[in-house]
């Protein structure tokens, strides 16, 4: 029996994992969080491992405060870097293949056309830094590694901007929304489904493990704007949305203004197929509504 550690399995992408396992009753997973395991500390993470011996390892844990990472950047650091070194070199000690979760915001953003993963990068903001150097030290310290950037991640589970705009819409008659960052949204149920797809074509010999940087985000494209108009009209919200420019919403922190990325390396390796944004978000409106 294939055995899988996840760790940030109380946030969003680690909750649709923890549901979405349920469909592979042949792998065996341990779910952690801060309360179970604290990867910050080396020894820690190295008992762990020798006590479970997973075969892979999913990390979810993330500091995701982009606005609060430029203030406070030593937690910021050690959640998405130094917390990813430990786990990237004790599971490669541990002989133990890692998946690691990334984001857009490596790039910064003015780039004409989707992202590839060679592409350069050039973080613009506290938390895109942060990132990137996990990303990094990821790939420094264990060589099977397989790190996964994705953008606009919404779920069921824990705070996002779906949920945010549903609470405000059902508050207000009128809401302003940036309509000049284009990027590509999210269901993080989708995301888990090709991650667990990725561990078990791999683990059955159906696909090889190749280590490396890959994009995974739901097809098309769209702004905050369409976004929100899209969520109002699936989730039959009587809210008007006004386009507002990004200079109109003062922030700390510069968020990219293009981050779609090119997602042709994880459906040709590894078969993955992904859905359109908009049908992944009315398959999140009819699962909510169940």
């Amino acid at each position: 029996m294939i055995k899988i550690l996840v760790t940030g399995a109380n946030g969003q992408l680690g909750s649709e994992i923890r549901k979405a396992s349920a469909l592979l009753p042949e792998m065996e997973f341990c779910f952690t969080d801060v309360a179970e395991l604290d990867i910050t500390i080396p020894e820690k993470v190295a008992a762990f491992l020798a006590e479970i011996k997973p075969e892979y390892l999913i990390n979810c844990a993330a500091y995701t405060n982009v606005d609060k990472a430029e203030t406070d950047l030593e937690m910021a650091t050690l959640l998405n870097a130094t917390a990813v070194g430990i786990l990237a070199e004790q599971s490669a000690k541990a002989g133990c293949k890692i998946i690691h979760i990334s984001t857009d915001y490596v790039f910064d953003g003015n780039g004409p056309r989707p992202y590839k993963e060679d592409n350069p990068v050039d973080p613009q903001s506290a938390y895109g830094k942060t990132k990137l150097e996990g990303e990094i030290l990821c790939q420094k310290f264990n060589p099977e590694s397989l790190i996964i950037r994705t953008s606009w991640l919404y779920s069921a589970f824990g705070n996002n901007f779906v949920k945010t705009m549903i609470r405000m819409g059902n508050e207000r008659s009128e809401l302003g929304v940036i309509s000049d960052q284009i990027g590509s949204p999210t269901n993080a149920a989708d995301l888990a489904l090709a991650i667990l797809s990725i561990i078990s074509a791999t683990a059955r010999g159906e696909k090889p493990f190749v280590p490396g940087i890959y994009h995974y985000s739901n097809e098309g494209v769209a702004s905050w704007y369409d976004f929100t108009k899209a969520i109002f009209e699936i989730g039959k919200i009587n809210c008007y949305v006004k386009p507002i420019a990004t200079e109109e919403y003062p922030s700390p922190v510069k968020r990219p203004p293009y981050s779609v990325m090119n997602k042709s390396k994880i459906k040709l390796i590894f078969g993955i197929q992904i859905s359109h944004w908009r049908d992944s978000l009315t398959e999140y409106f009819q699962i909510k509504n169940q």
